[in-house]
């Protein structure tokens, strides 16, 4: 199987804003530069939403929930979910309570997650965040079956935002391998083209990025940084 094109790694990309200093500024310059590099989505803090995108670009917008801790509770996950959706969102990225997951409270994390499905329900994507660095492979499979469970689309490894570090090539494999009715998402350190099709080939298809036009210039194969002919 080949590898995965320039232009279809960057159609796999949600393209990420999560800072908490981002401006309104930043994020109109991330819909514009996602356009360009032809990324999958755009990513932000529910505080930036609504987002506008350019009529017939088919940019989608995602955004986080609960984020960056999971330490909220299921009824304020579910309450922002829904106003996202609410305020334009596509796709709500969830982050679990890893507390709950460490104490094999799997039931709690299903609960969880499904109190977010019942707010976001479908046509709306939802992707549960694991912060696989964080977990063992037993909890990493235990919290993937919950998500499944609980009627998610897809399992993410990480925030990005955790000291555990992000997405590893043994972790994304293990969650397709445990819930391969789910997708994958690898997110937090996905910085190269290698990295990107690393993660592709374990089971990925989609990759949280906030350096897309770095890691789309990456490749050694001459795509540049600056053509934005992705």
């Amino acid at each position: 199987m080949s590898e995965p094109s320039v232009t279809q790694v960057a159609q796999a990309i949600d393209h990420t804003l999560l800072k908490p200093e981002a401006t309104r500024a930043d994020v109109e310059a991330l819909v514009a530069e996602a356009v360009e590099l032809g990324t999958y989505s755009v990513c932000v803090s529910p505080s930036m939403l609504p987002v506008a995108v350019p009529e017939g670009s088919g940019l989608k917008v995602a955004v986080v929930c609960g984020f960056p801790s999971g330490k909220h509770t299921s009824t304020v996950k579910a309450a922002e979910a829904a106003e996202s959706v609410a305020n334009g969102a596509d796709e709500v990225d969830m982050v679990i309570d890893i507390g709950a997951a460490k104490e094999g409270r799997y039931d709690a994390v299903e609960a969880d997650v499904a109190a977010v499905r019942a707010a976001a329900p479908a046509p709306t994507v939802l992707k549960v965040i694991i912060e696989s660095a964080a977990l063992s492979d037993e909890e990493i499979v235990g919290v993937c079956r919950a998500a499944a469970a609980a009627g998610a689309d897809f399992v993410k490894t990480s925030t990005g935002f955790h000291p555990s570090g992000g997405a590893s090539e043994h972790a994304v494999r293990l969650m397709a391998q445990t819930v391969p009715q789910l997708q994958v998402k690898a997110s937090g350190g996905v910085r190269t083209l290698e990295q990107a099709r690393t993660m592709m080939a374990a089971g990925a298809s989609r990759l949280g990025v906030s350096g897309s036009r770095a890691l789309l210039g990456s490749a050694g194969d001459g795509a540049s940084s600056g053509s934005g002919s992705y």
